[in-house]
């Protein structure tokens, strides 16, 4: 009898062995992975919903230009020379006159 309890008590122990790891793997995954891509995607919804017309913007293809048109999901930017350029709201990268005006972190 006393030995089956010391099967079943050793058993258990290396249950513990196998998903203790896994576990902190997921929690680091977690932590380091997908908390801040959701952060990430916040931010950008935010800024996203703060511009507005006039406002200096660059996206992520790195053109510079100015807000002169929006939709549901899509700017219409005017670029130098007069050029107007409809992009989605997911391509604007940065608000530019508030990154010229930012301080840089250091």
């Amino acid at each position: 009898m006393t030995s089956t309890l010391l099967l079943q008590a050793a058993g258990g122990n290396q249950l513990y062995s196998t998903i203790l790891p896994m576990v902190l793997i997921m929690i680091v995954f977690y932590f380091f992975m997908i908390r801040p891509q959701v952060k990430k995607a916040k931010d950008h919804k935010k800024l996203v919903a703060e511009l507005g017309i006039g406002d200096k913007i660059i996206t992520t293809a790195g053109i510079h230009g100015k807000i002169v048109g929006s939709n549901e999901t899509t700017f219409l930017i005017e670029v130098e020379g007069g050029t107007k350029i409809r992009f989605d709201k997911s391509a604007i990268s940065l608000e530019a006159t508030k990154a010229a005006t930012a301080t840089p972190k250091v």
